[in-house]
């Protein structure tokens, strides 16, 4: 698939990693770091701008690593850029760990995967087809 991009970052476009890699990280475009204390949240920008086929999406999610290894993740996981959207690709990162962490320019600060999704159409009823799990929710299927 071909997506329409326009790069007004200072770095390379997005790339997968590996022959098998699913998402490709997104760097940050700044002009200057980025310091946050724990728990406080910034929205860092890319520098990208896309246009995806209708029917499509693109997940912004955290990097497992970035993650693990410093408690930043990406805060509304996953972040959904529509298909209609032409704005500035950023990413809402917060650091949940208990130091005060800096976001340098181009650090890999998330990833980004293309995916297909559906449309519904609501179709009112009365009653649902049963099924053995029925109305059971959160751990209801058991923990081992």
């Amino acid at each position: 698939m071909k997506v329409r991009t326009i790069n007004k970052s200072k770095h390379s476009l997005p790339a997968y990693e590996t022959s098998s890699s699913a998402g490709m990280d997104l760097r940050a475009n700044l002009d200057a770091p980025v310091k946050l204390k724990p728990l406080e949240r910034a929205l860092i920008p890319t520098g990208l701008f896309i246009e995806l086929p209708v029917g499509h999406e693109a997940q912004i999610r955290p990097r497992s690593g970035l993650a693990a290894k410093k408690g930043i993740t990406v805060l509304n996981s996953p972040g959904t850029v529509d298909a209609d959207y032409r704005g500035e690709i950023k990413v809402i990162l917060v650091n949940l760990s208990n130091d005060e962490l800096t976001i340098e320019d181009g650090e890999r600060i998330a990833q980004m995967i293309i995916a297909k999704h559906e449309r519904v159409e609501w179709k009112l009823t009365e009653e649902l087809i049963e099924t053995t799990r029925g109305a059971g929710g959160f751990g209801s299927t058991g923990v081992k």
